[in-house]
């Protein structure tokens, strides 16, 4: 009996901790992951639908699986000189958490006062709601300030020509507008600290996560007044904010922020190639607050001459003492860089 409890509380485990990637066909999925019958995997589901930790819409072929959820808090606060993100956590947020291993409750901590006092320093905004919402596996917490918008900050304070290159500039890490009183680092590490890490504002919606470690995201979606971001973690889950600040750092700096990635794909208008010395450029502002740089060209199908030219030739000369590194590139791409690599011996 006591085996046939632990089979059903391990596959109870699966599908809540799976159903969010396979809504409509976790039935199926479960049944291959444990070598059962569907019809078994139904009573399952049945269970925890019957128990309110699952709720099903549509019938026979046509349903779908999500997880319940359950919002404990929705509070609005003044943004003010008296707000201030420590007390918003000890006294409103971390108790309603509850026991959470100590590496969970670490990146909620991180994360939530990092984005909370951005909302506070940047946003301009009068008042700020956060929501914090439960699942069975997992905590939402979603803060929503009602200033300019984060994207369109950034953008003025650049210059830049579209408001979708400022997520490029999250993405390379130590960005801010504020430099004297911050890092710029809270998103960057926020962003890879936590199972789903999204920034909505205005119509650009930009999401990461500990799973997808290179990947960012760049959609069209409706359209948001102010910034909203949204930050989700498995209860279980094995990630620790240190081991993220380690993997950016190296040990001749002193673990000190030294390294970062940077998602070539951003630096595309649309549907244009990468191929001039303007667009590299563009990608290259601010990298040379780093030593280490990991060039990710996923989803970048072709570079042009000057492109990479500008990154590989005349940015690395004048910057001898970075390394270099890319990753995710296919034929013609790999050309392209050893021919400006070529160049310079």
């Amino acid at each position: 009996m006591a085996k046939l409890h632990k089979k059903t509380q391990e596959v109870s485990e699966y599908i809540l901790n799976n159903v969010s990637l396979y809504p409509s066909n976790i039935a199926a999925n479960t049944a291959n992951h444990f070598g059962m019958s569907r019809q078994a995997v139904n009573q399952h589901l049945k269970r925890l639908v019957d128990g309110g930790s699952l709720q099903s819409k549509g019938v026979t072929r046509n349903k779908t699986y999500e997880l319940t959820s359950q919002n404990l808090l929705h509070k609005q606060y003044s943004v003010n000189g008296k707000l201030n993100e420590g007390d918003v956590w000890f006294k409103d947020i971390a108790p309603l958490l509850g026991e959470l291993p100590d590496n969970v409750k670490d990146i909620w901590d991180y994360g939530f006062t990092e984005m909370l006092n951005n909302v506070i320093d940047h946003s301009s905004s009068k008042t700020v709601d956060i929501y914090l919402d439960k699942t069975p596996v997992d905590f939402n917490i979603t803060i929503i300030d009602h200033g300019e918008g984060i994207f369109k900050k950034i953008q003025k304070a650049l210059d830049l020509t579209d408001e979708r290159h400022a997520v490029l500039e999250l993405a390379k890490g130590k960005f801010t507008t504020d430099p004297e009183n911050h890092s710029g680092e809270g998103i960057f590490f926020s962003s890879r600290a936590f199972d789903r890490f999204v920034i909505k504002s205005g119509n650009i919606y930009f999401s990461h996560g500990s799973k997808s470690y290179l990947d960012w995201i760049l959609e069209n979606s409706e359209c948001v007044n102010g910034t909203a971001v949204i930050m989700e973690i498995k209860n279980n889950a094995p990630q620790k904010i240190k081991a993220i600040f380690d993997s950016f750092a190296s040990d001749e700096d002193d673990y000190g922020f030294t390294q970062t990635v940077v998602p070539v794909k951003l630096a595309q208008y649309g549907d244009e190639r990468l191929v001039s010395r303007s667009q590299a450029k563009r990608l290259l502002s601010g990298l040379d607050r780093f030593k280490h740089i990991i060039f990710d060209f996923k989803d970048v199908e072709l570079i042009g001459q000057a492109f990479s030219d500008q990154i590989f030739r005349v940015y690395k000369n004048q910057h001898p003492e970075m390394k270099f590194i890319f990753i995710n590139t296919n034929k013609d791409v790999d050309n392209m860089i050893n021919r400006a690599l070529s160049a310079n011996t």
